[in-house]
């Protein structure tokens, strides 16, 4: 089957002027896309009405340099006067149609002496709002019409070619002015736009750090609050595995109980804070609590001990005061993970953790639990804790941004070993 559809024909250069015509002449909006408002502002009504009574007086001297005896018997004078009155009427316009209006004074400007004011004004407005090839095109064609005019209306007191001369120096300082007019609207409109961006920017870039600062501080939470919750568990499962113990056993368990939960809410208490998302008043950033080091790595292994949990531990660095406050945080959550991780997983089982390291080896810890016996959770007295599966994570995304690496996995005897190094310089 045969088309006969017929293909699209070329748009000659001649059909793409006659759609761009009308728009150029009648569209109000500018070429840049800028949309002027509605309504005139106090400051247009005053440089409207200021052009209206300069053009008005301009056009008035001209008429009646021209014509001294008046438009009276004379129809090129009255022709001459309704033209002028006419263009000092449509100025009013000019900012929506100044090409339009600019163009039509071409025809005028070559015998009307009345429409020279409004023709400058038309063009000065012509030159704020078009780009420049439109300008110098409507430039020229009013310099043209200069030559018929001085035939028509010699200028008594100068010659034929230096009053062309003169004049075509106003038109041309003219143009030009609302040229450098409009150069210095599109630089301000730039460097405001510029600006503007930039404090979007800066704002953009003030809400991320925002979001990561509130990220950070939920994981340290989130790590605190893992640890306590853990050892409330552990000495509720204690309970409940010895109902025969003495009252004062049951007494210092009660109490460790009371004071790991009071610690827990805290911790939560902190979490709900940080992540609500609420403006700190004056700008100021919410105070944050003082973070653990590797000094306080050994009042962690003691808490876990008086917990319940077997612990053997190893600091062997000199003069742990001594290192960077970040490596010694990012150390300390370290253990404090592999200690969650072997109440949750192998309770009852011997965990030895190990620190060691110095300003050239930087530092290593380890953090290893024989294999788990009984239940899944290494004790019989209730199922495993428990866990969001991120602490392993969130450890390795830590010691990668402080340079380290971090290893895991179960031994060759059925045991867990959570191993990390970090350089002793990091700054993470």
């Amino acid at each position: 089957m045969v088309s006969t559809t017929s293909p699209p024909l070329p748009v000659s250069r001649w059909s793409r002027a006659r759609a761009f015509l009308p728009s150029l002449l009648l569209d109000g909006a500018a070429e840049d896309g800028a949309q002027r408002p509605a309504r005139r502002s106090a400051r247009d009504w005053f440089v409207d009405v200021v052009a209206f009574v300069l053009a008005a007086g301009f056009a008035g001297a001209s008429f009646a340099t021209t014509f001294p005896e008046g438009p009276s018997g004379d129809a090129l004078a009255v022709v001459d006067l309704v033209a002028g009155v006419a263009f000092l009427v449509a100025m009013w316009w000019r900012r929506r149609w100044p090409v339009a209006l600019a163009l039509a004074t071409v025809p005028f400007g070559a015998f009307a002496a009345s429409t020279g004011g409004p023709s400058i004004v038309l063009l000065f407005s012509l030159a704020v709002h078009r780009p420049f090839r439109v300008v110098a095109a409507v430039t020229l064609l009013q310099l043209a019409g200069l030559v018929p005019f001085f035939r028509i209306h010699p200028d008594p007191e100068m010659s034929y070619w230096s009053a062309i001369v003169v004049v075509s120096a106003l038109i041309v300082a003219v143009t030009a002015w609302g040229v450098v007019v409009r150069s210095r609207r599109q630089l301000l409109s730039s460097l405001r736009e510029r600006a503007e961006r930039a404090e979007r920017e800066q704002s953009l870039l003030v809400d991320q750090a925002r979001q990561a600062e509130r990220a950070r501080i939920a994981r340290e939470m989130h790590d605190a609050l893992a640890h306590r919750i853990s050892l409330l568990s552990m000495h509720a499962g204690a309970l409940e595995f010895r109902p025969d113990a003495s009252p004062a056993d049951v007494g210092r368990a009660a109490g460790v109980i009371r004071a790991s939960a009071h610690e827990a809410l805290e911790d939560l208490r902190e979490v709900i804070g940080v992540l609500r998302h609420t403006e700190i008043p004056d700008g100021q950033p919410a105070p944050e609590r003082p973070q653990p080091t590797l000094c306080d790595v050994p009042a962690l292994l003691q808490e876990s001990r008086a917990a319940g949990m077997r612990v053997d531990g190893d600091v062997t660095v000199d003069a742990p005061e001594d290192v960077p406050r970040s490596l010694g945080r990012n150390a300390y959550r370290v253990v404090q993970e592999g200690l969650t991780n072997v109440r949750k997983h192998a309770a009852g089982t011997r965990a030895r953790v190990a620190v060691t390291g110095s300003p050239t080896d930087g530092l290593t810890v380890e953090v290893r639990n024989a294999a788990p016996v009984g239940g899944t959770n290494g004790s019989s007295e209730g199922p495993a804790l428990p866990g969001a599966g991120t602490g392993i994570v969130g450890l390795a995304e830590r010691t990668t941004l402080a340079g380290g690496r971090l290893e895991h996995g179960h031994t060759g005897d059925g045991g867990f070993v959570l191993r990390a190094w970090m350089p002793w310089g990091t700054t993470a």
